[in-house]
Order: C-alpha cells, then sequence, then structure tokens
C-alpha cells in the first residue's frame, strides 16, 4: 500500500486548521485521517490537532489485525474519547469555546477498508465500478437535498453550504457513521477536507486519480486546482492505494 498526506492553508486563510496523517499500526496495517477543525483564534487548529493526536496515538499501540466489525468498533470508541477530550478542553479554556472538528478516517488492509466520519469532510472510492464519494455530509445544506427542498447542483452554491451540524467536540457525546467496502489492488481511496471537494469536481478527482502521477504528485495536482479555483479554505488530502509496493509518506504543503 502506497499512501500521503498533504496539507495547504489555501490562499485566504491566514493559517491552516486542518490536521491529518498516515500512520502504522504495530501489525503493519494503515490508518489515515484528515480533520477539519472550526472556531476561530486557532480553536480550530487545536480542536483538529487533538483529534489526529488521539487516533494517532491509539493506533500505533494496536498489535493484531482487525476484522471489519472490530475496525469500526475501534473507530467509535476512539473517535468517542477525541470528541471529549476536546469537549472537556473547550469547557476548560474559555478561548476555546465552541470548538469542534470534522473527521474522515480510514483503516486500511489487504482486504477492507473502514470508513469514519462525522461532519462535511469526505471519503471518495475509484475501483472497477468507477469513482463513488462513501461518505455522507452531516451539513445543513445536504439535510435540505435530502428531503428535497434544493437540488445537488443549488447545494454546491448554497449561501450556508459551510453549516456544519455535528462535528467532533462540540457535543460531549456524539454519534459517527462507519462503513466497510472491499479493498482491492489497484484500488484508491481518498479523504478530503471541503477545501477540496467544494472546488474541485469529482470528474476532476477521478481524472486526477487515474492519471500516471506518483501519489505525491497527484495530491499536488489537486492541491493546485482548489487552489486556482479561489482557494478560500484550507486543503487537506490523503490518498491511499492498494496493492502498491512502497513506504507510506505523509507532506505538509
Amino acid at each position: 500500500m502506497l499512501a500521503v498526506f498533504k496539507t495547504d492553508k489555501g490562499k485566504v486563510r491566514p493559517h491552516n486548521e486542518d490536521n491529518g496523517g498516515i500512520f502504522r499500526s504495530q501489525s503493519g496495517e494503515l490508518l489515515a485521517v484528515v480533520a477539519d477543525g472550526m472556531g476561530g483564534h486557532k480553536a480550530g487548529e487545536v480542536a483538529s490537532g487533538i483529534a489526529v493526536d488521539v487516533l494517532r496515538k491509539q493506533w500505533e499501540t494496536v498489535q493484531q489485525s482487525f476484522t471489519p466489525a472490530e475496525a469500526e468498533q475501534w473507530f467509535r470508541e476512539h473517535i468517542d474519547v477525541a470528541n471529549k477530550k476536546i469537549f472537556e478542553h473547550a469547557k476548560e479554556n474559555t478561548q476555546f469555546e465552541g470548538m469542534g472538528t470534522t473527521i474522515v478516517a480510514a483503516i486500511c488492509t489487504d482486504g477492507f477498508a473502514t470508513i469514519a466520519n462525522v461532519g462535511d469532510s469526505r471519503c471518495y472510492v475509484m475501483n472497477e465500478e468507477g469513482y463513488e464519494q462513501l461518505t455522507e455530509d452531516h451539513s445543513f445544506v445536504n439535510e435540505l437535498v435530502k428531503t428535497g427542498q434544493i437540488t445537488p447542483e443549488d447545494a454546491a452554491h448554497h449561501p450556508r453550504k459551510n453549516i456544519v451540524l455535528k462535528a467532533a467536540g462540540t457535543q460531549e457525546d456524539i454519534e459517527i457513521d462507519t462503513k466497510t467496502i472491499a479493498f482491492e489492488d489497484g484500488d484508491r481511496i481518498l479523504l478530503c477536507s471541503d477545501g477540496l471537494s467544494d472546488k474541485v469536481s469529482k470528474a476532476e478527482m477521478e481524472e486526477t486519480l487515474k492519471a500516471s502521477l506518483t501519489q505525491e504528485e497527484k495530491a499536488d495536482r489537486l492541491i493546485h486546482l482548489a487552489n486556482k479555483y479561489g482557494g478560500d479554505d484550507n486543503i487537506s488530502i490523503a490518498i491511499i492505494e492498494q496493492g502498491t509496493r512502497g513506504e507510506s509518506r505523509c507532506h505538509e504543503c
């Protein structure tokens, strides 16, 4: 498996409130995480940093391979820990009141990938069936789409499209979505913050993932496109490809 994580602050924001990375367990399996913090005054940066730190530390202690059910349970337990830690930190430090973070993460093994998400950061998969979004946004505009009040095309330009209905750290308890899929040779998974998905079309993502480029070059091209189209948010990307020899790498732009 070859994997890369990259993040960029974009062209408008003064600093980067996204966080993430590629991490290996003691059994050699891979965890990829993208977290998009929110709260202002660097509070979002704190929230996303706590979330990624909790997941990284817990993952690096894992010594056994997981079944899909065990992977989903691992996410439920440890995203709950991260959620409570962010929530308590905000209670104890008034300057961080109301902070939170989206989380989208994938546990990738030789046979399957388990995805967890809360918020509007996304996971896409490219396989023999095509390129599709696996996660569902926990956002105001997505609820409008689901109830038929607006079309998906309207959602892309809706003035309240950045309102997130669920995020880690904003409540003491949280429910996350989990999903497990087959992950076979040649399949690719892309995790991203909305700084990418709000700017770069699904077709452009698919074209880039199919291109004869290294994982780093694919991530660089996607970040370039998001910035070319305005870059008004932080942009974070993790790409994982099954069946590719090589070491996982993590770079920050």
